[in-house]
């Protein structure tokens, strides 16, 4: 009995304890149930915070885009005026310094739409950087005489400390370097009421360090991580107030990070700060040859060559028709991509140049269009305000063979269209050969029998300078003949030959 009682016991302690377990079991099965259930509630809300957050980004991403291209578009016509009444050899030195005076605010508009760009672009990761040759020494002249004005109008020492040895060239980003610096030398004069400030440059293992040290009113403990923020300044204890839009040192730290490099900042209140930028510019040992001095073309050799100006904006057609017609093209402007098109069908056109913002159709389908059509090769450039469109980085594409942003800088106009067209411009000074009479407007392209005979000869061995002599032949000919060069020209210069051989049948079937 006593061993049965002990059994039953152990019988009743083992139930108790598993109904007890069981019940823990339950009870702690149930609250990691609500847990899981309160992490996804979470974990919803989170979602959609971060699409709200998404979608806002993207919002302000587009409205920058938006009111970037409203705020270009009158700033090119002042800027592109401006441009053009400064070439006029008449112009007296007191108009000169007003029409520089006109240009330097406008550029400065444009640096801060492209400070609201950059933050737009690097945020969504469509920055990029152009690696080229910096000529450091007068890259940091430049620099340097530029702020020594600025700090000799509000009294302050400016002390240049170039550490030797430098590399005479280097490989970088010049203007991102540029953007750099300008914003951390305009803050340090800006933010300094009086004593100096310090620009010292050295360079060692590949390693270029730049070092801003002011004497200013420095920077609270608190705010150092703070004024790296978009849109966020200090407080400054400055009685006449400082104009800025607190993204000049937003954009130099995340144009250091992007480059490989790191930007720090040091500073006691009421004794000054140190900005310090490192970063990686490796030496050229081999540098290309100095480009010659700008000079003001006149005019271009060879026959006149036709350009199409499409823009929803009249000041912008007539901007670029006063720039270029006086040079000896034939300016034919259109307002919608319909009468482009139209023109196209009537012309024998060299080059179109394209808004993108247009109200029937964007520039991008009409030249799409374009490309279907009879100007399959023809050049096309893009030139637009909108600069933060994310189907172009400048490169040519299947529709485009180039991209200017508004304002249009005129050289670098000037070099686009001589390298598309081929042409040779001439200077201030320089006899202009008279140019042969242009091809009748709807001419069609015809060739000779002798004439396509040559250009095939020529073809099949693959002569292309040979070629290109035969077409400057047919340039002073009949007008069909100077059509057809104009056809024929763009597959030579791309050395597509195998169209350019049909091309040159279907021509000579069409004389016969």
């Amino acid at each position: 009995m006593l061993i049965s009682g002990v059994a039953a016991w152990l019988f009743v302690l083992a139930q108790e304890s598993r109904r007890v377990a069981e019940m823990e079991s339950g009870r702690q099965t149930r609250l990691l149930m609500r847990e899981i259930r309160a992490h996804k509630r979470t974990d919803a809300k989170l979602q959609r915070a971060k699409e709200a957050a998404e979608a806002a980004n993207l919002a302000k991403s587009r409205y920058v885009t938006g009111i970037s291209h409203e705020l270009r578009t009158p700033l090119n016509t002042i800027l592109g005026y401006a441009q053009l009444m400064q070439r006029d050899e008449a112009l007296n030195v007191r108009h000169r310094g007003t029409l520089g005076t006109i240009q330097r605010s406008g550029e400065h508009l444009a640096g801060l739409i492209d400070g609201l760009l950059d933050i737009a672009r690097i945020e969504t990761g469509k920055l990029q950087l152009h690696r080229g040759e910096i000529r450091l020494r007068s890259f940091l002249d430049q620099l340097v005489s530029m702020f020594r004005l600025q700090s000799d109008a509000r009294n302050l020492d400016f002390v240049y400390v170039p550490r030797e040895p430098l590399p005479e060239v280097v490989n970088g980003d010049e203007k991102r370097m540029r953007q750099i610096l300008i914003n951390l030398l305009s803050n340090a004069i800006k933010f300094t009421e009086k004593g100096r400030v310090e620009f010292r440059v050295a360079y060692q293992r590949q390693i270029v360090d730049f070092t801003v040290k002011d004497t200013g009113v420095g920077i609270d403990g608190e705010d150092l991580e703070r004024i790296l923020q978009p849109f966020e300044r200090g407080r400054f204890n400055l009685g006449n107030g400082v104009p800025g839009t607190g993204l000049g040192l937003t954009i130099s730290k995340l144009l250091t990070d992007i480059m490989g490099g790191s930007l720090t900042v040091d500073s006691t209140p009421g004794e000054g700060s140190t900005f310090r930028v490192k970063m990686m510019l490796s030496p050229v040992a081999h540098p290309e040859a100095l480009p010659g001095p700008r000079r003001t073309a006149t005019g271009y050799t060879g026959p006149q060559r036709t350009v199409v100006i499409t823009d929803d904006e009249p000041a912008h057609r007539q901007v670029l028709a006063a720039l270029l017609a006086p040079l000896g093209f034939r300016v034919l402007l259109a307002e919608r991509g319909e009468a482009c098109l139209r023109l196209a069908a009537e012309h024998d056109v060299h080059l179109f140049l394209l808004d993108i913002s247009m109200p029937d159709m964007d520039g991008w389908a009409l030249a799409a269009k374009l490309r279907e059509g009879s100007h399959a090769h023809t050049p096309i450039l893009m030139v637009s305000a909108n600069a933060f469109d994310g189907r172009k980085d400048g490169a040519p594409g299947p529709v485009h063979d180039g991209f200017l942003v508004k304002q249009v800088d005129f050289d670098q106009l000037f070099d686009r269209i001589a390298t598309f067209l081929r042409l040779h411009w001439v200077y201030e000074n320089e006899d202009l050969p008279l140019l042969p009479s242009p091809p009748l407007p709807g001419a069609l392209p015809v060739l000779s029998d002798d004439a396509a005979e040559s250009l095939l000869t020529l073809g099949a061995i693959g002569y292309v300078r040979g070629i290109q002599r035969k077409l400057d032949e047919l340039d002073s000919g009949a007008p069909g003949e100077r059509a057809a060069a104009a056809r024929l020209r763009p597959l030579v210069a791309e050395f597509q030959l195998k169209r350019y051989m049909q091309l040159v049948e279907e021509l000579r079937e069409r004389a016969v």
